[in-house]
């Protein structure tokens, strides 16, 4: 069937270039484009359209209007969906990743003050589109509210939230300081992630946390189980004060890292990085407490402020037990959170310094924005079954 669909669209292909000639050539495009978006998600349920097959994987949910801009100008497509929201087309992912590219492009040049004509030899070589340079003033112009819109989307249920901050070089008042850049992700009832909100300021008091939380609060943020950061103050305050019902998992990486601290000597690291593990590492709460208790005991008379800290510190780290063991691993540390800020650092490189603190929220939300969707569109992270 497959075959004799192609066989059919390939000869309409040719009829229409035989008679418009090569001005036809993005219809003929479109055309061929949709063939093979619906030839994939056929290949991706297993079955034909209205075929009744024990190897069905899911249903058709219909098509998806889009718009993608191609080198012989801009294609009309229809997006296959299905209804379980799982598949999304790798013929569209070179398009959409030129749209990324362009966007981030631009926010990037934008920081760093290129000229409007180098922007747009630039984007050309880019994304093979041409524009002049009122086209990308325009864009330009008009990046800023799509940033703003996206970061004042609507939000929704999100089981699981995870919260940091690091900082950027920022030109303020005349000096250079460090601003914080504060960034939350969340998983959804359907086990997908996506960044939910991006905040840059000039400390990472709670004063910033605080707006940041409830903007995401009054966007909608409502669910929320479990909130996975590591211990600072700003951020601990003001969780308490805007979701004061959520439990808090502190990131167990960063416990391992701040346990060393408080090794006195040397020699003893090894073996308090194996016992704060076998906490952990336990089974079950009950069982991490016993470790934690066997610590305590272990660490008093030889290392006595660690042994103060792990009572007072590693609690923190075992909320996670509460939760299924299929989502443990997941949500014992702020890794996924890490993996961001790294890409946000790479890109961040190209500026050094931002001129403001505009700049720098300019550039990071086009940067998460950009890892967002590709989350949207790829697998799922946590299994909700």
């Amino acid at each position: 069937m497959a075959c004799r669909v192609q066989d059919k669209t390939i000869d309409g292909v040719l009829e229409l270039l035989s008679q418009e000639g090569f001005g036809a050539v993005s219809d003929a495009l479109e055309v061929l484009f949709n063939e093979a978006m619906k030839l994939e998600r056929t290949a991706y349920l297993g079955v034909e359209a209205y075929e009744r097959s024990d190897e069905r994987r899911g249903y058709a949910n219909g098509f998806k209007p889009k718009t993608v801009t191609s080198r012989v100008g801009e294609l009309r497509v229809a997006v296959p969906q299905t209804r379980d929201g799982g598949f999304y087309p790798n013929a569209l992912e070179k398009g959409l990743r030129s749209e990324r590219a362009l966007r981030l492009a631009l926010a990037e040049m934008y920081v760093q003050g290129v000229s409007t004509r180098k922007v747009a030899k630039i984007t050309e070589e880019l994304c093979g589109v041409s524009i002049n340079s009122m086209q990308v003033s325009r864009a330009a112009a008009l990046l800023d509210e799509t940033l703003s819109a996206w970061r004042e989307r609507p939000l929704g249920r999100f089981r699981y939230v995870y919260l940091d901050a690091r900082y950027e070089k920022v030109r303020h008042g005349g000096q250079v300081v460090d601003c914080a850049v504060l960034v939350a992700l969340g998983v959804d009832d359907q086990g997908k992630r996506q960044v939910l909100g991006v905040s840059v300021a000039l400390s990472e008091q709670e004063v910033h946390w605080r707006s940041f939380l409830s903007d995401l609060k009054d966007r909608g943020l409502h669910g929320v189980e479990l909130f996975v950061a590591d211990a600072h103050e700003g951020l601990k305050a003001a969780r308490r004060a805007v979701f004061p019902s959520v439990p808090w998992q502190r990131c167990q990486f960063h416990l391992q890292q701040n346990a060393q601290r408080y090794v006195p000597r040397q020699s003893m690291k090894r073996q308090v990085a194996a016992d704060l593990r076998a906490v952990f590492n336990a089974p079950d709460e009950a069982e991490a407490q016993r470790q934690l208790t066997k610590f305590v005991e272990r660490y008093r008379k030889s290392a006595p402020k660690l042994a103060d800290w792990a009572e007072a510190a590693v609690p923190e780290g075992l909320a996670v037990f509460g939760f299924k063991d299929a989502h443990r691993r997941r949500l014992r540390t702020t890794n996924m959170l890490e993996r961001v800020n790294k890409e946000i650092r790479r890109r961040s490189a190209v500026a050094t310094l931002f001129p403001n603190e505009a700049s720098c929220l300019r550039l990071v939300t086009a940067v998460v924005m950009e890892i967002s969707e590709e989350w949207e569109t790829g697998r799922v992270y946590l299994s909700m079954d």
